[in-house]
């Protein structure tokens, strides 16, 4: 506290007061003229004065970088929002004209490797079948979140040419198209009612395999 103390008396500032006061309440009271190029941080503090859009490129985990939308999530305020949750009337209830059990399904299957997309009615006919693969991406860049959400934009531009805007999506897998698919069809224009997750977790997984001894 000493050493520290007398580091404030180099400053032109803080010496005068704090040698007629004789106590540090007037020092620290015009703490003010310091800059940040006289205060020594360490590398954990200095990463959290970054600016906000290089705060989330330290945590990510994808080497070809986050795409629109998964930068900032979007909040929803519950006590504002009406039927938030779903209840006994939610299948009779209209969106656009249409009853909730009579709209259209779209499936997202993310894989580590890839991101299939099917079109599908209520009753899960398949009318249109979209992949990042068939977008044009090849081997392991498949399975990125950009190639996901261009794939997403193709086939939700097919979408409203069948004349539908109001969706279902239900997305199932842990790949790195999750969020990002659902960004693609948010930018093109399709209202989303809901979003189911129909990720299949086994409650008795099979014995793993004894370990190989070489």
């Amino acid at each position: 506290m000493i050493k520290s103390a007398l580091g404030l008396m180099k400053f032109l500032g803080l010496r005068e007061s704090a040698l007629v006061d004789g106590r540090l309440s007037s020092a620290f009271a015009r703490l003010s003229v310091i800059t940040s190029r006289n205060v020594c941080t360490t590398q954990l503090c200095s990463k959290e004065i970054r600016t906000q859009n290089e705060k989330f490129k330290v945590g990510q985990s994808s080497k070809y970088g986050l795409v629109e939308g998964e930068t900032m999530p979007e909040t929803t305020n519950v006590s504002q929002q009406e039927h938030l949750f779903p209840d006994k009337d939610t299948p009779n209830r209209l969106f656009n004209g249409v009853p909730y059990k009579e709209l259209h399904i779209i499936n997202i299957k993310s894989t580590p490797n890839n991101t299939i997309m099917t079109f599908t009615n209520f009753n899960g006919k398949v009318l249109s079948l979209h992949t990042a693969g068939i977008e044009g991406y090849k081997n392991a860049k498949k399975g990125t979140n950009i190639a996901a959400q261009q794939a997403a934009m193709t086939l939700g531009n097919r979408v409203l040419e069948y004349g539908v805007n109001t969706i279902r999506v239900r997305v199932q897998g842990i790949g790195a198209g999750r969020m990002s698919s659902i960004k693609g069809f948010q930018m093109t224009g399709l209202n989303i009612v809901s979003i189911t997750d129909d990720t299949r977790v086994s409650w008795n997984p099979q014995r793993p395999r004894k370990r190989r001894r070489v």
